[in-house]
């Protein structure tokens, strides 16, 4: 396969799947890690209704994004594939949060080539447009979604609130460094 569009989300992904845990312990008076995080619906873990979550996330959400937690080795690896691959990024975030996002890229020097924040999970109609040639994400079920509808290689980074079967074209990983070594496996253009 020839790789040249990579398809990325933000949250939980290109940033740390701990970027949420400190304004969760500190609001809710909580102390969890993130093996606690054994599903994504936060809501759920908290304890509390959804209703009241998505409440505290709008009041918290530019706070959490603009400062959050870039992942272990995404910023290396990113910056070394900024000329070798289109790096297009593909988020459930509302577009309301499109200028704190790209602040965030900016301040953290983190390369694009489009940001779109779609403002749902579903992210398939969003992939199939931009004609991704692998989708990088840390939800389940829009990993499967992704990679049976769009019929392209999902890389899942490893969470635990991601377990679960998923589809042959599903690679679960464990770091960015694995991402990079799938990518150079996989793509026969020659681009490392």
């Amino acid at each position: 396969m020839t790789i040249k569009r990579l398809g990325l989300d933000i949250d939980g992904t290109v940033t740390s799947p701990k970027t949420f845990l400190p304004y969760l312990n500190s609001s809710f008076n909580k102390k969890l890690s993130l093996d606690d995080l054994t599903e994504y619906n936060l809501a759920n873990i908290l304890g509390i209704h959804k209703d009241e979550f998505f409440k505290w996330l709008k009041a918290n959400e530019k706070n959490i994004y603009a400062n959050a937690i870039i992942a272990d080795d995404a910023h290396s690896i990113l910056k070394s594939w900024e000329g070798k691959y289109d790096l297009f990024y593909i988020s459930a975030r509302g577009n309301h949060l499109l200028d704190t996002t790209k602040n965030w890229f900016a301040a953290n020097s983190v390369p694009f080539h489009h940001i779109e924040l779609i403002g749902k999970h579903d992210k398939i109609d969003a992939i199939k447009k931009h004609g991704v040639d692998v989708f990088f994400e840390d939800k389940h079920d829009n990993a499967c979604a992704i990679a049976e509808e769009c019929q392209i290689p999902v890389i899942l980074f490893n969470t635990p609130y991601n377990q679960g079967t998923v589809p042959s074209n599903v690679s679960r990983l464990e770091s960015w460094h694995e991402a990079r070594q799938w990518i150079q496996l996989h793509n026969k253009s020659g681009r490392a």
